[in-house]
């Protein structure tokens, strides 16, 4: 029976439930990491401060995870699985914050994000949306936060937190430009606050190195985002076409929450004061942020991929559990529980069905067993280490990850000479036709990938 007293040790049951799932379930299904992944811990090989497709935050997480576990599979889900429960457990705080420390509020606003697929059956792949997660949550707490409280400790860790989001992926502007609109308003309803300008130090020092980086690398990031949204401003019906069919894809996700919100708030009457301050924030940080990317796609023509949207509906909870909050009692969520244990434990169960029964995902890679073989291989052939694998993500991803020597990888390898590469120790990793002609080393074909290898005997 939920009441007040034990609410807290249920939701820590909750918590304890998915973080354990969402482990094991990936952990014993998937003979390979899912690319994502794989990309985030080649890109971490080599750290920088931004790779070709995205900024660093997610290489730089996942490479301390190296540093600690290697290649154990399991410590990449667990990861993942931290972002996640660390999020929830922010938005469990925000939620009691804003409804006066009404825990089973905040408990119904964390456990109605089990209704959106991006909180459950995509978070075993960490990457670039995921790394999000905690910086969003954070980052909507602390914008609170400061406009509440009015105290510097506050500004500072809003700007350290958005810096860091930013850093994960660039659409986290949209959650910034929101929050910063908001204080604009308040602003302009009540007295100016110039304080919120110290947000800005802490956010311009800890970007700094990237935005170098992207000078020095003529914003390959930014080009590589526009080739994905698939930007075409000489087409018209473009600037129709993707925002209706991202529009279509957001109702499509948010079906299972939508249909979970009126289970347990039908027959509720309630009114919008839009001098309520708490709403209006709740409205810019949930909201907001979607209309821009509907209206980016408008503008521009682009094509919103699904999975950029995953940290954009982590507050959804918390916005319909404050409209509605009256309706909220100890019976209520009772029912409620019902509906969402089947959604809790429906999802793994899927997850569990389709890894098991198909077999041609990437998460069926054999990367270990080919790293093995190129290993095996190596050790014939050359007495050095194999420092560096230049190829794609994903094949060359592959071997950095689980070759004995953790190599470097580099999507084209700078310019050195053979012996250079000989002392150090290369694998090119590519089309095996073209590999053959003009390997200068140990050649090899793993189908359907090339590999040359060239080191020192």
């Amino acid at each position: 029976m939920i009441n007040k007293k034990n609410i807290n040790n249920i939701f820590i049951l909750f918590l304890t439930s998915h973080f354990l799932i969402w482990i094991f379930v990936p952990s014993i299904t998937n003979l390979n990491l899912p690319l994502d992944t794989i990309e985030a811990l080649a890109w971490g090989s080599n750290l920088d401060w931004g790779f070709n497709k995205h900024p660093p935050m997610s290489a730089f997480a996942i490479e301390l995870f190296y540093f600690i576990f290697g290649s154990q599979d399991w410590a990449y889900y667990l990861l993942s699985q931290i972002f996640v429960i660390f999020s929830f457990i922010i938005v469990w705080n925000f939620s009691n914050l804003l409804t006066n420390n009404n825990l089973l509020c905040g408990f119904v606003s964390v456990i109605l994000l089990e209704t959106i697929f991006f909180y459950n059956f995509t978070t075993p792949e960490f990457n670039v949306n995921v790394c999000q997660l905690p910086f969003w949550a954070l980052t909507v707490l602390y914008g609170w936060k400061s406009f509440q409280e009015k105290r510097i400790k506050n500004y500072f860790l809003l700007g350290i937190f958005a810096a860091c989001g930013f850093l994960s992926k660039y659409l986290f502007l949209y959650l910034i430009f929101s929050i910063f609109l908001f204080f604009i308003l308040m602003m302009i309803r009540n007295k100016k606050n110039f304080l919120v300008l110290l947000t800005a130090l802490p956010f311009v020092i800890i970007i700094s190195p990237h935005i170098f980086w992207l000078f020095d690398n003529e914003f390959i990031t930014i080009t590589y985002g526009l080739q994905r949204a698939e930007a075409n401003d000489d087409i018209i019906m473009s600037h129709i076409y993707h925002p209706l069919i991202f529009l279509l894809k957001q109702i499509g996700i948010l079906i299972p929450f939508i249909f979970v919100c009126f289970f347990m708030f039908k027959k509720t009457n309630f009114r919008i004061n839009i001098k309520d301050q708490k709403l209006l924030y709740l409205f810019f940080i949930n909201i907001l942020p979607v209309m821009l990317i509907l209206i980016t796609s408008l503008i521009m023509g682009v094509k919103i991929r699904t999975m950029w949207m995953t940290p954009f509906y982590l507050f959804f909870g918390v916005f319909f559990v404050y409209i509605f909050q009256k309706k909220i009692n100890a019976n209520n969520v009772q029912k409620f529980l019902k509906v969402f244990i089947v959604i809790f434990l429906i999802t793994p169960v899927t997850y569990f069905y389709i890894s098991v029964t198909e077999t041609n995902k990437r998460t069926d890679y054999p990367g270990k067993e080919i790293s093995r073989l190129v290993q095996n291989k190596w050790d014939k052939n050359f007495k050095n280490d194999i420092g560096f694998v230049i190829g794609d993500e994903w094949s060359a991803g592959n071997l950095s990850y689980h070759l004995r020597s953790r190599p470097k990888w580099y999507i084209t390898l700078p310019e050195q000479n053979i012996e250079m590469m000989k002392s150090s120790g290369v694998i090119y990793t590519g089309n095996p036709s073209i590999l053959k002609k003009v390997c200068p080393g140990v050649f090899g074909t793993i189908k359907p990938t090339g590999y040359c290898m060239i080191g020192a005997k």
